[in-house]
C-alpha cells in the first residue's frame, strides 16, 4: 500500500464511516474497482485502524455529550444510584448496546476477516444495507426522541449494530435503521448510532493492534497508517455534521438506492463482464 492509496482510502473512510453506505464496503471495493493490489496481510489491519481516525472525529464532535455521560455514569456508581438521571442511564444503554457486536466480533473474527478480502461478499452485504434502510424508512413512525430511549431500545439497536461487523453492512446505516424501527426521529437515531459506535470502534481498534505488531515491515507501514488515520479523522468530523443536518429533513432512501446501485455494479462486473 502506498501513501497515495492510504490518503484516498482515508478520504473514503472519513466520508463513508458515518454516511449509511458502509465504509468497510468502500474500503474493500475501491481497491477492487481501481485495480489496486494491496497485500492481504495489510488490508484488515489498515481498514480497522484507519477507523480509529473516525473514532477521534466522533469523540471530538460529541465530547460534551460524552463528558456528561461519563461523569453521570461514575457519579451514579459512587452514590449507588446508577440510573439517577438521563446521562447516567445513557451510559448504561451504550454499554448494553455494545454487547451484541462484541460477542459477534469475537465469535466470527476469522469469518469477518475473510469477508474483508471478498468484493463479491461485500457487494451482497451492501444489498442488505439497502434493504435495512428501505424497510426502516417505510415502517418507522419517527415520533420518539433520544430522551425516550429505554434499555429495550438500546439492546435492539445493538443487535442491528452486530450485523455491521461484516463489510458491506453499514454500522451507521444498520444502527440508524434499528433506531427508526423503534420509532426514533431520524436525527436522534443518528446521534444514538454515533454515540454507540464509540465503544465498538475503540475495542476493534485495540484488538487490531495485536494483529498489527505481527505484520512484516511494520516500520515501513506506520507512515501509511498515519496518513490514513489523519485524513479519515478530518473528513469524518465534517461528515458527521453534514449527515445530522441531512437527517433532520431528508429520507434515508437516497442512501438505500446508492447502496443497491453500487452492489449491482460490482456484481455485474464480477459475474457478467469478468
Amino acid at each position: 500500500m502506498s501513501i497515495f492509496q492510504a490518503f484516498i482510502l482515508g478520504i473514503i473512510q472519513g466520508l463513508t464511516e458515518f454516511l449509511p453506505i458502509s465504509s468497510s464496503a468502500h474500503l474493500v471495493l475501491a481497491p477492487y474497482l481501481l485495480g489496486w493490489k494491496i497485500p492481504e496481510s495489510q488490508v484488515f489491519s489498515f481498514d480497522v485502524l484507519v477507523q480509529m481516525g473516525t473514532l477521534v472525529a466522533v469523540v471530538l464532535y460529541f465530547w460534551k455529550d460524552l463528558l456528561d455521560i461519563v461523569q453521570a455514569w461514575f457519579s451514579g456508581l459512587v452514590h449507588r444510584q446508577p440510573f439517577y438521571n438521563a446521562h447516567a442511564r445513557m451510559g448504561w444503554y451504550l454499554i448494553l448496546a455494545t454487547i451484541p457486536a462484541g460477542l459477534f466480533g469475537f465469535l466470527l473474527k476469522k469469518l469477518v476477516e475473510r469477508a474483508f478480502n471478498s468484493p463479491v461478499a461485500t457487494a451482497w452485504f451492501l444489498l442488505v444495507t439497502a434493504l435495512l434502510l428501505g424497510v426502516a424508512e417505510t415502517i418507522g413512525k419517527r415520533n420518539r426522541t433520544i430522551e425516550a430511549i429505554t434499555w429495550k431500545d438500546a439492546l435492539w439497536v445493538g443487535c442491528f449494530q452486530a450485523l455491521s461487523i461484516f463489510p458491506g453492512i453499514s454500522r451507521s446505516g444498520s444502527t440508524i435503521a434499528g433506531g427508526l424501527t423503534r420509532n426514533l426521529e431520524r436525527r436522534d437515531a443518528g446521534r444514538f448510532a454515533f454515540l454507540m459506535a464509540i465503544p465498538v470502534m475503540t475495542a476493534a481498534g485495540l484488538l487490531s493492534l495485536l494483529d498489527l505488531v505481527q505484520l512484516p515491515n511494520l516500520g515501513a507501514f506506520l507512515p501509511i497508517l498515519a496518513v490514513g488515520f489523519v485524513t479519515s479523522a478530518l473528513v469524518g468530523y465534517f461528515s458527521i455534521h453534514w449527515l445530522l443536518s441531512f437527517l433532520a429533513r431528508r429520507s434515508l432512501k437516497l442512501f438505500a438506492v446508492y447502496c443497491a446501485l453500487l452492489a449491482t455494479i460490482v456484481l455485474l462486473l464480477t459475474y457478467v463482464f469478468a
